[in-house]
């Protein structure tokens, strides 16, 4: 175990809560172990741990990351992701490699839907020229968790949310009966419509194809709005 990961384990095990432990294996379908801690106390641990003990190396990051992601309880990956995201600083434009195997690797929604926030969001905006590469490929692809991700990485875009990629991409999964795509679909467009709501009104209103999951959610805030 690297040495940088010893003290997070020992606090992992001190705090560990077995009440809470089956309550969240049950909540994930029982697809991963857990230590069973309460994320707000989590969170507060890893943030001041991260910044207390500085690391200069992406590449020693990464292989903490790729570590990391191999224990069973998923606390492990959740400090992972808040890792490489505190050191955005120290990204080059390989990252994506580690990004992409994260997505693709004991993947669900939990994790996928925190690295595209805070992994994939701000990567593309510190490297815009990878996006048209790397989101195409990951719309086209077989694992429908790098689909998603190419939904999900402009849901925070807001004003600047690239509306001809978000177009093209769901034109491309529109017929998808996955429930993650369909639900993605429709909350990247339920975001975008606190920014530009006559856009998303229209873009329903022209894509009739969407699932009724999608269009519910797309449309959610702009129905609140209106009752």
């Amino acid at each position: 175990m690297h040495k940088f990961i010893i003290p997070v384990q020992q606090y992992f095990m001190d705090n560990a809560n077995s009440e809470k432990t089956l309550s969240m294996k049950k909540y994930m379908k029982n697809q991963f172990d857990y230590f069973g801690l309460i994320m707000p106390f989590r969170r507060k641990f890893c943030t001041e741990y991260i910044r207390k003990n500085p690391l200069t190396s992406i590449i020693e990051i990464e292989n903490i990351v790729k570590e990391l992601w191999q224990y069973p309880q998923r606390e492990y990956q959740y400090f992972a992701i808040e890792l490489l995201a505190f050191y955005k600083k120290l990204w080059n434009v390989d990252t994506i490699k580690i990004i992409n195997e994260i997505i693709i690797t004991k993947s669900w929604w939990d994790s996928v839907d925190f690295i595209s926030s805070y992994l994939c969001s701000p990567y593309f905006k510190k490297f815009p020229e990878q996006i048209q590469l790397i989101t195409f490929n990951w719309n086209r692809s077989e694992n429908f968790w790098l689909r998603r991700s190419s939904l999900l990485f402009q849901l925070k875009y807001k004003k600047e949310t690239d509306t001809k990629i978000l177009t093209n991409y769901i034109q491309n999964l529109i017929l998808s009966k996955e429930f993650f795509i369909r639900k993605a679909i429709g909350w990247v467009l339920r975001e975008y419509s606190k920014t530009n709501p006559d856009w998303v009104v229209a873009f329903v209103c022209q894509h009739q194809q969407l699932s009724g999951l999608s269009k519910r959610e797309a449309l959610k805030v702009i129905s609140k709005k209106e009752n």
